[in-house]
């Protein structure tokens, strides 16, 4: 039998997780079943928009359930309580600066499912993070990403 993918997240992706499977159950499941069946008494579904529209985004609510239930019965909480508090790792909010002189960034470093860029928060799949992680504080890191390598200087972990 083939292994299971396993989802590495934080206890509060994980929350986050559990909370938008709870809403699209007890609020969005209802509301578009409520619009398909508003749709179906238009008639000729044939030539519905309407109808069409719900169910496009029947599609998508049921996809995105299971998509979810999938991501937490298979979650592996991060837990960094054996790794050195120095050390970049899982779950772990890392501060560098790219060498030789730009303004220091900070990322927390989270499983796929719950990276948001923007927001700070960086896949461990990624490539950054790929070159960050196991590195310690004080250490000079050569990071190879898609446009060629940076540089850069771990200068907290948190």
């Amino acid at each position: 039998m083939a292994e299971e993918k396993t989802f590495p997240m934080t206890l509060e992706g994980k929350q986050k997780l559990e909370q938008e499977l709870e809403d699209l159950k007890m609020k969005r499941r209802p509301e578009v079943i409520k619009r398909i069946k508003i749709a179906r008494s238009y008639g000729d579904l044939s030539e519905n928009s309407e109808y069409e529209s719900a169910k496009d985004e029947q599609a998508f609510v049921e996809g995105r359930i299971s998509q979810i239930e999938n991501m937490l019965q298979y979650a592996e909480i991060i837990d960094n309580d054996d790794v050195d508090k120095d050390e970049v790792s899982m779950g772990r909010k890392v501060t560098i600066k790219e060498l030789p002189d730009e303004e220091p960034e900070s990322y927390q470093i989270v499983g796929e499912s719950e990276s948001d860029p923007f927001n700070g928060k960086i896949s461990n799949e990624s490539p950054m993070a790929k070159g960050l992680l196991g590195h310690k504080v004080g250490e000079e890191v050569e990071i190879e990403i898609p446009n060629g390598t940076m540089k850069v200087k771990i200068l907290s972990v948190e």
